[in-house]
């Protein structure tokens, strides 16, 4: 396989770059380099890597393009894919079909070609097949073709996906959305609360499936398991980027269930995202339940309080009244419905999004649990109806109650006690992080750029060690430079101590945060030191990812 030095040298600069717009203009560039010289290979691996910053800039709406391009080149020269490439197409060809439901900037028929390509690969009794029939269903239910979606629901139903298939510990979650939006409440329930194993190694649960379950508990006359499921849920979705989504039912739970205070507190809290939505129809969804809480809001009174809204752009920031805010939400919702309708040839985003804004309040609201109170999920026992959740607490929340600093801890929580892997989890727990507990009892997790992992150390595992590893890589021809780096890090601050990691053909910046906890550590003293292990980790990621 001939490759053409240059190509191969600049391609990997390229990837050497910051995230950002030069990156993916480089490397858009070298595709079409590679595809004028005749170099596939490096047009192939330019593209995966074109398809990756996409990816992680969550702008899927791009992908159809460049997967397109790798599919044919795999077809002209199916030599050209080497280790697990092959199942890796498959799995991005999926991610490109997924592209057509969160934006209109995808065309359909564009569409409809990769997924019945998709299908013709996978064949009718592939491992793949149900994720075909995922995909139709899902397709459908967003053109508003019910009949044709439920269809392709009962061969998706009950179906272990292949391994282009995504998550499986979250298919529950989308199989309960999909019968909420049909108005089967019970059925949603039933579908979330089936026990599976694939949930139990998600790094989403048990948040995704408490969020789906929210508007059908409510409805089925469940407002108290709604509360507890919505408090801790939101407690991780508050932060997290690519949760954004999901804030759209947190944002209807509050303005159905007549928590209006909350509501608009949420609501002030995540404006700030709508600037920077994942894509456009979490966008429009929250756009829809930010101005649903409004409009009752506004009816209860609450019309003459103020949000603020920052600058962005070109725009000032400004404070508005919440009738304002809620006439700007609107008229977003109705121009982003009114481009899914135009590209879909239907009026069903349209009539959906009318729907959700005439509803009210379902009941009278009930107490909320607080935010600093974890839930308890242990009690329950499989199979017997009672999620665990235990009882709910009293008194409304705060977005922000999460976050408590040592003034406000329990007595229990300024106990010594020994470290222990349990007493991280629960430090993680509380600040609504992901994380997965790894052989060795190593407690891993990813911030931004950055991942870090939580371990014991020391002969009686008294050493809190925590080590951040930046996701960026630099080429071993950039060694000088990376220890240059280190040393200028390790000069000008304490933590983390900084070095760089040669793996052979490309350098690891890593830092290390190491506390002795001989004689033990307070609850609430581990959860300040998380803290601060996890920004230190993060800013020397950034720091990494700003190098030239």
């Amino acid at each position: 396989m001939q490759r053409d030095p240059v190509l191969v040298s600049a391609l990997a600069d390229a990837r050497d770059l910051p995230d950002g717009p030069a990156r993916l203009l480089a490397l858009e560039r070298l595709a079409e380099r590679a595809d004028a010289s005749g170099d596939l290979r490096s047009a192939l691996d330019a593209r995966f890597a074109l398809i990756e910053a996409y990816l992680l800039h969550s702008e899927r709406w791009r992908l159809v393009e460049p997967v397109r391009r790798c599919r044919a080149a795999a077809d002209y020269r199916p030599e050209l894919l080497i280790g697990d490439e092959a199942a890796l197409l498959l799995r991005l060809q999926r991610y490109a079909v997924e592209a057509l439901l969160g934006t209109p900037r995808v065309g359909l028929d564009q569409t409809r070609s990769l997924l019945d390509d998709l299908a013709h690969r996978i064949g009718a009794d592939g491992p793949d097949a149900a994720t075909v029939a995922e995909l139709r269903c899902r397709i459908a239910d967003h053109l508003g073709d019910e009949p044709t979606a439920r269809h392709w629901y009962q061969r998706w139903a009950g179906t272990v996906g292949g391994p282009s298939g995504g998550c499986p510990g979250c298919a529950p979650a989308r199989r309960a959305e999909l019968l909420a939006g049909w108005g089967e409440w019970r059925a949603a329930l039933t579908e979330l609360r089936a026990p599976t194993g694939d949930a139990l190694a998600c790094t989403d649960q048990p948040e995704r499936a408490l969020v789906a379950g929210l508007l059908p508990d409510l409805r089925v006359g469940e407002a108290e398991r709604a509360a507890v499921a919505h408090v801790r849920a939101y407690r991780r979705h508050r932060r997290e980027r690519a949760a954004f989504p999901h804030l759209a039912a947190h944002l209807r739970f509050c303005a159905l269930g007549g928590h209006l205070e909350r509501g608009l507190s949420i609501l002030a809290e995540q404006l700030p995202r709508l600037d920077r939505p994942t894509d456009d129809l979490a966008a429009m969804e929250f756009a829809a339940a930010g101005a649903l809480v409004c409009a009752v809001a506004v009816e209860a009174g609450l019309g003459l309080r103020t949000v603020r809204r920052p600058a962005y752009g070109g725009r000032p920031a400004a404070d508005l009244d919440v009738a304002t805010l809620g006439a700007l939400l609107l008229a977003m919702v109705n121009e982003l419905a009114g481009s899914f309708d135009a590209r879909n040839g239907t009026g069903h985003h349209s009539g959906r999004m009318a729907a959700w804004l005439a509803e009210r309040p379902l009941a009278a609201p009930v107490p909320l649990p607080t935010d600093d109170e974890p839930a308890d999920d242990g009690a329950g026992d499989e199979g017997s109806g009672d999620d665990g959740f235990g009882d709910v607490g009293s008194g409304d929340a705060s977005p922000g109650g999460a976050e408590r600093d040592s003034e406000t801890a329990t007595d229990d929580e300024r106990e010594l006690v020994t470290l222990t892997v349990d007493l991280i989890t629960a430090a993680l727990d509380r600040r609504g992080d992901r994380y997965v507990v790894e052989e060795g009892d190593r407690v891993v997790g990813r911030w931004d750029g950055v991942v870090i992992q939580f371990r014991r150390a020391g002969e009686r595992g008294e050493v809190l060690h925590a080590r951040a590893m930046a996701t960026r890589r630099l080429p071993a021809t950039r060694r000088a430079e990376a220890y240059a780096f280190c040393n200028a890090w390790n000069h000008d601050r304490l933590l983390p101590k900084a070095y760089a990691h040669d793996l052979g053909g490309e350098l690891v910046l890593a830092g290390d945060v190491a506390t002795d906890l001989t004689h033990g550590v307070a609850p609430a003293q581990l959860t300040v030191l998380v803290d601060a292990a996890i920004t230190t980790g993060v800013a020397y990621a950034e720091a990494v990812t700003a190098l030239p």
